[in-house]
């Protein structure tokens, strides 16, 4: 995990590249984020014992393979903490996690046979979502809740927002979100719906931003 600076004792919010060093931090970010979630609630049914181990062997797997494919991960650090993190896949990488076969097998001894169903299920319906020509993908991204409502989400958001306007290959960035208090915040940053996925009771959102190379001139400019 690195900076490039020597911003030490501030409570100014850095942005970090990441790389497996922050492999512990992120994976408990990230389930401190996502296990009162809807979207994960239903794929891993949080009615039944062991919830948090599934939530937290799901995104310890997801993690492990957005590193081992080279994939873009970055932080915000704040007086040398790390508070928010989120994972970019590129545009030609349109990830089927039914042709990882590995990464299936850890799951299903990990997260169970029925938990790995219903998400591979349910990505597979993303993928059938996703824009033409190719656009980057946002399949993890979280704020400590004890730092939330702080802009470091909004932070890191940008920040991803830039990443994807440097690769001319990519269209715009596509995410998803099972939760509609969150909704008002992703138009305000420019997202679209681009459809729905019924999950039990509730719907999940995808959501799609354009991001040209030319935004990210006009930011530098």
């Amino acid at each position: 995990m690195s900076d490039g600076t020597q911003n030490k004792n501030s409570q100014e919010p850095v942005i970090v590249r990441l790389d497996g060093s922050a492999r512990n931090e992120a994976i408990s970010i990230l389930v401190h984020a996502y296990r009162d979630e809807p979207t994960f609630q239903y794929l891993f049914d949080h009615r039944r014992p062991g919830y948090q181990q599934r939530v937290r062997a799901t995104v310890r797997e997801l993690i492990d393979l957005y590193f081992g494919l080279n994939q873009d991960a970055v932080g915000v650090l704040v007086n040398d903490t790390l508070v928010a993190v989120a994972f970019i896949g590129e545009p030609e990488l349109r990830l089927n996690l039914a042709e990882q076969l590995s990464w299936r097998i850890r799951m299903v001894l990990t997260a169970g046979f029925a938990s790995t169903r219903r998400y591979l299920d349910y990505h597979e319906k993303i993928r059938e979502m996703l824009p033409q020509p190719l656009a980057h993908q946002l399949p993890l991204m979280g704020v400590n809740p004890n730092y939330q409502n702080k802009g470091y989400g909004r932070l890191l958001l940008s920040t991803v927002e830039k990443l994807c306007a440097e690769n001319p290959r990519g269209s715009g960035l596509v995410l998803d979100t099972g939760n509609s208090r969150y909704l008002p915040f992703y138009e305000s940053e420019g997202f679209r719906s681009l459809g729905t996925i019924r999950l039990g009771s509730f719907e999940d959102h995808i959501l799609f931003r354009e991001v040209r190379p030319d935004e990210q001139a006009a930011v530098s400019g």
